[in-house]
């Protein structure tokens, strides 16, 4: 289980793949871990070398008891970067690990080659959603919000086949320390970043999930609208496409990476 002391912040992070290849950095979704990437690992690994970590208040990376924000969660991933001496990424985050990489586009261009941004929205509004739900985890548990998770993270055609990644990424999402959870949705709930990512001019891809009630088809089209020269690919999904839909998820994000 390797770890990362930053400071006074421990994170798990995980390598794959060839020491000298390419490096491909994987950020998280709100309420998952670095395993929810378990599907596309194996395949990427061929070509680059994978960094995975949990992502502050995830996992067994550490998890402090207040507000979160964005720059602070661009911030851990660079530092990630320097504690391995790596000084340039590839990056591919899902949800709120997508909304981090907007945040490196715009504030450390030069350590980010080619970007997937997936599941994810510039602005997540409004902020009584957020602030319900931290209300909801701090006075009923994280159990409280899993089954409204479930129906929001994975269509009604892909619940109907109890396929077990399901169940798995759920239970992963139970075990989401409420304080790490709290503290990211009030990064997600202060997040604004339409107008910031239009000076990005990393090669772009956006992963949209034609079923997504999360972060809907118009979230992604207005990111591909904002970054200039932003590509597009829609997977018949809805937040989690990775895990709904592994193969053209893997597919997609290969086809993109150089």
């Amino acid at each position: 289980m390797p770890m990362l002391t930053i400071g006074p912040d421990t994170f798990h992070y995980r390598l794959d793949g060839p020491e000298k290849a390419p490096v491909l950095m994987l950020s998280n979704s709100l309420g998952c871990d670095l395993t929810m990437w378990d599907g596309q690992v194996a395949h990427w690994a061929r070509t680059f070398r994978v960094l995975r970590y949990d992502s502050r208040g995830h996992g067994r990376s550490s998890a402090p008891d207040r507000p979160y924000s964005m720059g602070e969660l661009g911030m851990d991933a660079l530092r990630i970067m320097d504690a391995l001496d790596i000084d340039k990424v590839h990056w591919c985050g899902l949800s709120k690990g997508g909304m981090v990489g907007m945040w490196l586009l715009t504030h450390a261009p030069e350590r980010l080659g080619r970007v997937v941004l997936a599941n994810t929205s510039a602005h997540m509004g409004p902020p009584d959603l957020w602030n319900g739900r931290i209300r909801t985890a701090r006075e009923k548990g994280i159990a409280a919000l899993a089954e409204p998770t479930r129906t929001r993270w994975f269509s009604d055609k892909f619940r109907a086949t109890d396929n077990p990644a399901i169940d798995r990424i759920i239970d992963d999402f139970r075990k989401t320390p409420v304080a790490g959870y709290a503290g990211c949705c009030a990064a997600i709930r202060d997040m604004d970043q339409r107008e910031s990512i239009r000076i990005a001019t990393s090669p772009v891809l956006v992963v949209i999930g034609a079923a997504d009630p999360a972060t809907p088809p118009a979230a992604g089209n207005l990111i591909a609208a904002n970054i200039p020269g932003a590509k597009t690919v829609t997977l018949d999904a809805a937040h989690i496409s990775n895990v709904e839909q592994p193969e053209a998820f893997t597919r997609a994000v290969a086809e993109f990476l150089p």
